[in-house]
């Protein structure tokens, strides 16, 4: 059933919304061309990418506008610019610095553009410039040089992490952990300190932690000395070395975490009184405002149980179980408590318990949650808070599930009201009283706009850019987009579809579907073009109708939409792609008898996976980096879906694109990356030596020295490739 969108920005346009006119072959065509694979992808010669602004960024309450030779700051309230100072007069004070014994190293603390300065202290006239040896702090109102730190000055220092409250830097050299040049930790190989853990997953990106007056550091100690090493080659050199990386499948032994706390001022170190950490992870930290606590979510393998968990920061005794929550499919803390700015006792805590992200405001003394959001939509973040309205500031779906929009929350009661215009996906910072927001947003229609917005009244009060279209003068494919029923008959898919610039509807088109498909990750959005990709629009040019839908198991839709996967990962989801299959060969113009299909990561397991289960419907697939066997992936990700291999065999067996081998009956190419440590080339290899078994014949790519991704300038050469492989079979 095909019905029109209704929802949000989508309410007043019909589900079939082009976004260029069909007409455009019909203009001058002296200055339109077909746009090449080195417009339209990254690290091509000729990249067309929107126009924005690098380095917007809060000064206290003003806006600061960085350029490559001159920074402004921008009054919020009328847009007027005042130039704080340029690249020359700094550069002039960075070079008096440099005496006769310095190293020429130091020289390139020199500022070559001032998008990476950084204005972390809103009362004071100071930018802190991240030089390659030190990181400066320079008053721009005095035009001097104030004081430096030295920045991981131990070779091959990574993972910096500075306080600007407490003039702190912490770094990682190789496994260990440094602050200010002092060795915090002494660990062997196969103990890392500093770093992120749990494969980043459960919205762990980093491995320390700051205190709010920077005196003390929490960080990350993980032991995976246990855990199986997995081979990687490197061919670069003549005879080929090999690099072990720590790798826990599903089911086997993971690694242990524990969490420390560091004293500057000191040099000592102590760590959470957590117990045995085995099967155990520790996510989300946070710390009280008063610096005498440490918070964190405590999950447990299975993934069904989560607490929030006070430790007294002076001691690592535990403190208090101040929350638990459980469901019987799994629980995924993503966000860390956050206090409120004008009571130290009060925090704000993110939940699905109602099957969507909301806020809840919970007390130290009283932690029984109050909600402060609710609905069928989800909170997608908090951006901070305008303590003196007692209000807090979050990005949410509320208008559509293709949506993000910027909304403010009164804590004493909830009333949630929109700071911008209702239409596509924004992003924001809020100034430092939460007095504005910096509003970079774009839709279907819109490539980008930025301006900063008033959250009194969420009206614009400057605008910074709007930005051109960045395919001016090129041929475009048209889009389209609508809704189709799940496999379930009663949920709605959003689809979007792309036909090249002078489609025909009296003829027939060969039909590509871009998949993913997976958690965490949605295709179709309501900004620039629906988010469809370059390739996407290469190939609508070159005669192909490109498909895209988001099934059941992807983001944005709440928990029940992503959960109904459970234990048998793709196979839910290759049935709702065929309904899109279904819908496409109810149009007069799909060529039917060819259906093609590509996807990367999850996408190219269910590339595989369609063309295996539905080997009559896809004629053609490229598969890139694909989970072929779940008990092949690792240990957080995999195990929240599937549960180990040991729970779950009947689930695994239907879920191993190798068992079904003998199904193959088209044109497939698996690419694969070999350096790739998110899905490791065990996947592609098994299934090839499966296929070899069963006497089918699937084609092979392999990108030397990529991870996980083929960037750069070979993301061109990645393309070209799958591009050759369609126009070859398809």
């Amino acid at each position: 059933m095909i019905k029109k969108l209704t929802r949000g920005l989508l309410a007043t346009i019909v589900a079939t919304a082009a976004l260029y006119p069909t007409n455009v072959m019909a203009q001058d065509q002296q200055t339109l061309q077909m746009p090449t694979l080195e417009d339209l992808i990254p690290g091509g010669e000729t990249y067309r990418f929107t126009e924005s602004l690098y380095g917007l960024q809060w000064w206290g309450d003003r806006c600061i506008k960085p350029e490559i030779d001159s920074l402004f700051a921008v009054n919020p309230k009328n847009g007027r610019e005042t130039l704080l100072t340029t690249r020359a007069k700094v550069n002039e004070v960075l070079r008096s610095l440099i005496t006769p014994t310095d190293s020429q190293a130091q020289g390139r603390d020199e500022v070559m553009h001032f998008y990476n300065t950084e204005f972390p202290w809103p009362d004071k006239p100071y930018m802190l410039i991240k030089g390659a040896k030190r990181y400066i702090v320079y008053d721009f109102e005095k035009n001097e040089f104030v004081i430096a730190y030295p920045q991981a000055a131990k070779a091959g220092g990574t993972n910096v992490d500075f306080t600007p409250e407490g003039g702190h830097i912490a770094y990682t050299v190789g496994n260990n952990l440094y602050v200010d040049n002092r060795q915090v930790t002494d660990e062997p190989e196969g103990i890392v300190c500093g770093q992120s853990v749990h494969r980043n997953e459960f919205g762990i990106t980093k491995g320390t932690f700051w205190s709010p007056r920077g005196t003390l550091l929490a960080f990350y100690r993980m032991d995976e000395s246990m855990v199986t090493e997995y081979p990687l080659v490197d061919i670069t050199q003549r005879i080929g070395t090999v690099e072990n990386i720590r790798y826990p499948m599903a089911g086997m032994t993971s690694h242990k975490v524990q969490v420390g706390i560091y004293n500057p001022t000191t040099g000592n170190t102590l760590y959470l009184e957590t117990g045995d950490p085995t099967d155990r992870y520790f996510t989300n930290i946070a710390w009280a405002p008063d610096e005498r606590s440490l918070y964190l979510i405590e999950l447990n393998r299975d993934q069904n149980h989560s607490k929030l968990c006070q430790y007294d920061a002076t001691s690592g005794k535990l403190m208090g179980v101040l929350y638990e929550e459980t469901h019987p499919k799994y629980v995924e803390p993503q966000q860390p408590i956050v206090f409120l700015p004008w009571d130290d006792t009060q925090f704000i805590y993110q939940s699905q318990r109602d099957g969507y992200n909301h806020l809840y405001l919970m007390s130290v003394d009283n932690p029984s949650p109050r909600q402060l959001t609710q609905g069928s939509w989800l909170v997608q973040s908090i951006l901070g808070f305008n303590a003196k309205k007692k209000e807090v500031i979050i990005a949410a779906t509320k208008e559509s599930s293709l949506q993000s929009n910027i909304y403010k929350v009164r804590i004493k009661d909830g009333r949630l009201t929109p700071l911008d215009n209702g239409q596509g996906v924004h992003s924001a910072q809020l100034s430092a009283s939460g007095t504005y927001v910096i509003d970079n947003w774009s839709s279907p229609q819109v490539p980008r706009n930025i301006g900063i917005v008033s959250t009194a009244n969420g009206k614009e009060t400057a605008r910074l850019l709007t930005a051109a279209d960045p395919f001016r003068g090129l041929v475009m494919p048209t889009v389209e987009t609508g809704t189709l029923k799940a496999a379930d008959g009663k949920t709605d898919l959003y689809w979007r579809m792309l036909k090249p610039a002078d489609f025909d509807p009296a003829k027939k088109y060969p039909v590509i579907v871009y998949v993913y498909g997976g958690p965490h990750a949605q295709m179709i959005n309501a900004n620039w073009m629906y988010a469809a990709r370059g390739w996407d629009l290469y190939m609508a040019n070159r005669g192909y109708i490109l498909f895209t839908l988001d099934n059941r198991g992807s983001a944005n839709r709440g928990l029940e939409f992503e959960n109904c996967t459970f234990r048998h990962l793709g196979i839910e989801e290759g049935k709702d792609q065929v309904k899109g299959i279904e819908y496409l060969k109810s149009l007069p113009y799909v060529d039917a008898s060819r259906i093609g299909v590509h996807g990367w990561s999850f996408g190219g397991h269910m590339t595989t996976a369609l063309m295996l289960r539905y080997p009559d419907v896809f004629k053609v697939g490229v598969a890139g980096g694909p989970v072929i066997d779940w008990q092949f992936y690792e240990v957080m990700y995999g195990e929240r879906y599937m549960d180990t291999p040991q729970q779950n065999p009947e689930g695994y067996r239907e879920c191993n694109l190798r068992n079904l081998a003998p199904r193959l009956k088209g044109h497939l190419l698996l690419i694969h990356d070999d350096h790739d440590r998110t899905c490791v080339p065990q996947h592609t290899l098994s299934f090839l030596k499966a296929c070899v078994d069963a006497r089918t014949y699937p084609d092979l790519f392999i990108y030397p020295t990529h991870d996980h991704n083929v960037l750069g300038r070979d993301r061109v050469h990645l393309h070209e490739k799958i591009t050759r492989y369609f126009e070859d079979y398809l």
